[in-house]
């Protein structure tokens, strides 16, 4: 399922903060978003922008100038928020031509204006030893590693109480997928296929964990997703000494389908790999948003030093989710670490 960086949202809660006169918080879908008090009330309709949105200057949002107009997680008089209101007015005046002929307004809530408002989605520095050289597009026979936040997807959260989840920590790093198809070994970043050099990360990693002839003595054509951490990756915040690759995805090519939790589980063991860090197996979702935030927060693994940078969720057996257009995964975001990484 895509982000929407903008879309039309319904304000579904307004709540007064401890101490603040001129602000108050705003519920948008699962999110907090701060906002002037009496500029909105519940029920109205609103743009809302997510975090990591980039917007097109305008006057409207001027005082994001200094942030160059990107959208950042932000504490104000305590309150976390996350994401920008704007009124419809910012909106074309075609849209709002379309909006009148609707008998029902409900019919846009949900709508996508990211490209209607030239909105961006701000994007990590990426080093030069991870970029590398390309040998082509991430492959179409191969899932991409981005699963949504649950305050994008509220409904998620509801329709799926009282099951149990497998939850893993999401770890801060940079996405790399290996692939055993049809005899061929492939190295993949997020976005694209990569040729081997003797400088690339990627590459450098799979021949130090051997993944090569690993995943070759299974005789199937299959593929592991996992983050690549340590030094030079997203500035080592966890302080490790090597390159380390964690597995949170085993995928099965022929079918076109991930494997559930106990059987890539055994895969990574029986190869001697390392999977991201599971933190519950029998995980039962909560009855909130804001509680399942509370419980993605912690300290990482790797460094308890280290803020975690939050958590994904599954069921042990994988199934397909109508909301999310694809396997039902989801993750939380754990506040303290964008507040404290999100420069």
């Amino acid at each position: 399922m895509e982000r929407k960086l903008a879309s039309i949202q319904r304000v579904l809660d307004v709540q007064p903060i401890p101490n603040a006169d001129a602000i108050e918080v705003l519920t948008i879908l699962g999110w907090k978003v701060v906002a002037k008090k009496g500029e909105f009330k519940v029920g109205d309709l609103v743009v809302y922008f997510e975090v990591d949105s980039i917007l097109k200057e305008s006057p409207e949002v001027e005082f994001l100038r200094k942030s160059n107009f990107r959208i950042k997680t932000i504490k104000l008089r305590g309150q976390v928020s996350q994401g920008l209101c704007l009124p419809l007015s910012v909106l074309p005046e075609a849209f709002h031509n379309v909006f009148k002929q609707q008998a029902d307004p409900d019919v846009v809530v949900g709508n996508d204006v990211t490209a209607l408002l030239e909105v961006e989605k701000y994007e990590v520095y990426v080093p030069a030893q991870l970029a590398g050289e390309r040998k082509g597009n991430f492959p179409d026979w191969l899932h991409k590693t981005d699963e949504m936040r649950i305050q994008a997807v509220p409904e998620i959260l509801y329709k799926h109480q009282n099951k149990e989840f497998i939850v893993t920590e999401k770890v801060d790093g940079s996405s790399m997928t290996v692939y055993i198809k049809d005899g061929e070994f492939g190295v993949c970043s997020r976005n694209f296929d990569m040729k081997e050099t003797e400088t690339n990360s990627f590459w450098k990693t799979a021949r130090a964990y051997d993944l090569e002839n690993k995943m070759r003595s299974l005789n199937r054509n299959i593929a592991f997703q996992g983050e690549l951490i340590g030094p030079g990756v997203q500035g080592n915040k966890y302080k490790l000494n090597a390159l380390q690759y964690r597995i949170f995805n085993v995928f099965n090519i022929d079918t076109g389908l991930h494997l559930d939790f106990e059987e890539a589980a055994e895969i990574v063991r029986y190869l001697q790999l390392a999977s991201v860090p599971i933190l519950h197996c029998h995980y039962i979702l909560p009855n909130t948003v804001d509680e399942l935030v509370e419980y993605s927060k912690g300290r990482c693994h790797f460094n308890p030093d280290v803020h975690r940078e939050g958590i994904v969720l599954r069921p042990a057996i994988n199934e397909y989710s109508e909301e999310l257009r694809g396997r039902l995964s989801f993750k939380c975001i754990n506040p303290d670490f964008l507040l404290k990484y999100n420069e």
